[in-house]
C-alpha cells in the first residue's frame, strides 16, 4: 500500500495551497479517473486534495449569453439542466451517450476535461508507454491498435485517443476554461486545454503544476442553430467512441450558413475541423456536400495496422450526422 497525505479544502486558494506545484499531488472531486488509475498503480500521488466543499456546483446564464459551468456539476446534472437541454443540444446528448449513469451522477465537468487515455499499454502498468514513463516507447504502434487508438494528431511516441465525448461537444460549441493557481487566475481556450502529444505525450493538458480548473464557459449558442451527437461504437451503450461527431448547424432554407464540427473516437485529442466547417458554410446541404466535408476533415490521418477503419467511419459519423440535423425541423435552437 502506498502512503499518501489527505486534505479538504475550503476554498480554490487553499486547495491551491495546499496541492502545492508537485507534480505528484492530485485534485479529487468525483473520483471517476483518480481513484481508478490509484487502484491499478498508474497514478501515485503524495498528496490528495479534496475539492468537494467548494462551491462550484452552479450552472449560470452570463450577461452575454454564455454558460459559465462550476467545476463541480456533475455530467448528469448537466446534461439534465433546461438550458443545456435546450440550447446545447450537442453537450447534453454526449454527455448521456457515456459511461453510466452511476457513473455520469459521480463524475464532474472539470473531471471529465482531465480524463486520461484508456490505451491498455497505458493502464497494464508494464508495456512501453511514453505517457507514463517518458522516453520508454509507444507499444500501441506495433502492438493492436484498434479501437482507442488515433488516426489524427498522432505522433511516433504516442497514439491514444481522446476518450471524453463531452470535450468533442464542447470543442464544438466552443468554450474557455477558468482555473486558479499558484500565480493566481487565468482563461484557456478550449481548443488550446488539451495537448497533441508530440514528442512530450506525458503532457496532456496546458494547465501549469498546481493549476485547479474552477469553471468551464460555453459560447453563447448559435442563433436558430441545431446540434446533435451522434457517436459510433462497438456495442450500444457504456463503450467509448470508434468514431463520434459532434455537428451544430445554422441553415438559410437549404443553404448552411454555419457550422461547427468536432469528432471523437479518431484523434489525440478533441478534434474541431476547421477546414470541413469552411467547406460547409454557404454549401447546399447535399450529400454531396457532406461527403466532401467529411473527407477534408480526415485528410492527414495516419491509419495503423488495425485501426485504418476509423478514417472511413469517421466520415461516416459526419456525414450521417449532418444529413439527420439538416432534415429535422424540430431541432433549431432560438
Amino acid at each position: 500500500m502506498r502512503e499518501f497525505d489527505y486534505a479538504r479544502a475550503d476554498s480554490p486558494r487553499q486547495a491551491v495551497s495546499t496541492h502545492g506545484e508537485s507534480e505528484q499531488a492530485a485534485y479529487l472531486a468525483g473520483g471517476t479517473t483518480l481513484l481508478d488509475l490509484v487502484k491499478i498503480d498508474i497514478m501515485r500521488p503524495d498528496q490528495v486534495v479534496d475539492i468537494n466543499r467548494l462551491d462550484l456546483n452552479e450552472i449560470e446564464t452570463l450577461d452575454d449569453g454564455r454558460t459559465r459551468i462550476g467545476a463541480l456539476v456533475t455530467n448528469t446534472a448537466l446534461a439534465r439542466h433546461d438550458r443545456i437541454k435546450n440550447e446545447y443540444a450537442v453537450l447534453s446528448e454526449a454527455l448521456l451517450s457515456g459511461a453510466t449513469t452511476q457513473l455520469r451522477n459521480k463524475a464532474t465537468t472539470a473531471g471529465n476535461v482531465m480524463q486520461r487515455v484508456r490505451c491498455p499499454y497505458f493502464r497494464d502498468g508494464v508495456s512501453s508507454c511514453n505517457k507514463r514513463e517518458p522516453g520508454s516507447g509507444c507499444a500501441a504502434i506495433e502492438g493492436h491498435n484498434r479501437s482507442v487508438h488515433a488516426v489524427l494528431g498522432t505522433s511516433e511516441h504516442c497514439i491514444a485517443t481522446h476518450p471524453s465525448d463531452m470535450c468533442v461537444a464542447m470543442a464544438a460549441i466552443g468554450a474557455t476554461v477558468a482555473v486558479e493557481g499558484p500565480d493566481g487566475q487565468r482563461e484557456i481556450d478550449f481548443l488550446d486545454f488539451h495537448l497533441l502529444p508530440g514528442d512530450a505525450p506525458e503532457r496532456e493538458h496546458a494547465l501549469k503544476p498546481g493549476e485547479l480548473i474552477t469553471h468551464v464557459t460555453l459560447d453563447a449558442p448559435l442563433e436558430n442553430s441545431r446540434s446533435r451527437y451522434l457517436k459510433l461504437r462497438d456495442r450500444a451503450s457504456y463503450q467509448f467512441a470508434l468514431a463520434s461527431s459532434a455537428v451544430i448547424v445554422t441553415l438559410d432554407g437549404d443553404t448552411i450558413t454555419e457550422a461547427r464540427v468536432a469528432l471523437g473516437g479518431v484523434g489525440t485529442k478533441p478534434w474541431r475541423a476547421h477546414e470541413a466547417e469552411a467547406a460547409l458554410k454557404g454549401q447546399k446541404a447535399t450529400e454531396a456536400t457532406f461527403q466532401k466535408a467529411a473527407e477534408i476533415a480526415m485528410q492527414g490521418a495516419t491509419p495503423y495496422a488495425h485501426n485504418a477503419f476509423k478514417i472511413p467511419l469517421g466520415q461516416q459519423a459526419i456525414v450521417r450526422n449532418l444529413t439527420t440535423l439538416t432534415a429535422q425541423e424540430d431541432r433549431r435552437t432560438s
